[in-house]
Order: C-alpha cells, then structure tokens, then sequence
C-alpha cells in the first residue's frame, strides 16, 4: 500500500508519521492480501484543523485522534463479515486519513504507551475503516478490534484494548 502524506504540523517529524504510516499500511495489506498499488493518503496536521474537518464532515466541531474517508462505501452487509475489498484492477486509491497531533499525544500520554505505537494503532485503525471495516454494529466492531489486535500482534505492539477489557 502507498501513502502519500502531507504533514501540515512540523510536530509529527519527530515521531516519522510517514514510516509508521507505511509499516501500518503494509500490515494491513499484508494481513489482508490486498494488490500492492492501494493509495492512501495521509493528512498529519493538529487539533484544530482536525475540529475543523469533523464539524465538516461529521457535524462535531471537536478534535479527534483520526478521521477517515473512504473513495467508496465497501461496508459488509451482514454485521460481523469482511466488507468487500478492493482487488487488483480496482482504482487504487482507497481514500483518505486525517491524524491530530495534540490529541495523540495526550491520548498516549493517558494510556502509558509509547506515542509511535499508539499512532501506529490509529493508522491501521484508519485503513482498516478505508477497507469499509467499521464499529457501529457490536459484530463488526468485534471483527474490526480483533483484526486490528492480530494486525499490531504482528507488528511486535501490545494489544491495544487489553486495558479495556
């Protein structure tokens, strides 16, 4: 999977966004055999822009940890399936993610973890929702932590919802 990231707040240099954005996505890809020319592109900016972009996308003029847009909605029907993914030959780009500094930090500060994992956990928190994976229904959410938890497995990263549990 490629990323194209454009990193609007110089902050993000310190934790190379772009090479965790790369092995995020690369698991991701390879967890779930996807065609090695999907596009995603990656917005690091701040809590402000990121308020911005959720009161325009989603009506709440708060600062996230990530947002996503999706080039095409590929939800499963059925709660707790695999959403329909994209196979060599479809366009490559899958959509776009934005990630917000601040909110990071203070969320990885929070938790005790290392900020690199906690943002690799966004990332591919962030593909997975770009491949129609979501957590509205309690089985989709189900497949989509366990994915997410094999996926950083892999990677070396502790589960991320073990102290959630």
């Amino acid at each position: 999977m490629i990323v194209d990231c454009l990193i609007e707040e110089s902050r993000w240099q310190a934790v190379d966004l772009e090479a965790l954005a790369e092995k995020a996505a690369a698991a991701v890809a390879a967890r779930l055999a996807l065609p090695g020319d999907l596009e995603v592109s990656l917005l690091a900016c701040n809590d402000a822009r990121i308020a911005d972009l959720n009161a325009d996308f989603r009506g709440k003029p708060t600062p996230t940890n990530v947002l996503s847009w999706p080039s095409e909605e590929r939800g499963a029907r059925v709660a707790g399936e695999i959403p329909l993914l994209p196979v060599a030959g479809d366009a490559p780009e899958i959509g776009d993610i934005a990630i917000a500094f601040e909110t990071c930090a203070r969320e990885a500060e929070e938790a005790g973890k290392p900020m690199a994992d906690h943002v690799t956990h966004l990332l591919v928190h962030g593909c997975l929702h770009l491949l129609g994976f979501d957590h509205e229904r309690e089985a989709d959410a189900t497949l989509m932590e366990g994915l997410e938890t094999e996926i950083l497995g892999k990677m070396g990263l502790a589960d991320p919802y073990s102290d959630h549990h």
